[in-house]
């Protein structure tokens, strides 16, 4: 959490009823470390950590990693920068372990998978790395998997604005849109057999 009280307008929360509850990092650079009063990581996480540990980083469709503390990447140290795959393993300090996944082939979104017991305060099951889109839905190659979803529920940029686009017709704070809409950072969002909720990180 930013100690400051600011709003970090790259970032939200993102809580899918019945599924559990994500961190959306918005920005092509993200630095993960220990939470402090002047919110000095973006993704704060709760561990043995600096306040500025490793930077990842979004070049086109690729995601590298740049070590500004002890960093271990698939068991091995990063002297420097270390690039990122599906499936690569993430080591900060002794004891904090992260998986890296990129579930969907024409997406460039990722996400990180706690693999030890640490989260980030506020607490939460993963971090989205939010590329153009991220898809919601059954399907394993969602970046969220909702088991029991009708249907998939995609959330996309498109300039500075952000949307939700699914098939039919859903409800966007109180609002019934038909097929998309434009979402803000403190949406409610609900349809047939889903329903979720954003949240501005302050």
């Amino acid at each position: 959490m930013n100690f400051s009280g600011e709003r970090r307008s790259d970032q939200c929360m993102l809580w899918i009823d019945a599924v559990g509850g994500y961190w959306v990092c918005l920005g092509d650079e993200v630095v993960l470390g220990q939470p402090d009063r002047q919110g000095t990581a973006d993704v704060p996480i709760l561990g043995d950590l600096s306040s500025r540990h490793a930077r990842i980083r979004r070049n086109g469709e690729g995601y590298f990693i740049e070590a500004l503390r002890e960093v271990r990447l698939d068991g091995r140290l990063v002297r420097e920068v270390g690039c990122l795959r599906d499936g690569s393993r993430i080591q900060l300090g002794e004891s904090v372990h992260l998986l890296f996944r990129r579930p969907h082939v024409l997406s460039g979104t990722a996400r990180l998978e706690f693999l030890s017991r640490h989260r980030t305060q506020p607490s939460t099951d993963a971090v989205l790395l939010m590329a153009g889109t991220c898809i919601l839905g059954s399907k394993p190659h969602c970046h969220v998997v909702c088991r029991d979803w009708p249907r998939e529920v995609i959330l996309f940029r498109q300039g500075e604005g952000l949307y939700c686009r699914t098939p039919g017709d859903f409800e966007i704070d109180g609002v019934f849109h038909e097929g998309r809409g434009p979402i803000t950072q403190n949406s409610r969002v609900q349809g047939d057999g889903f329903s979720l909720s954003l949240e501005a990180v302050t």
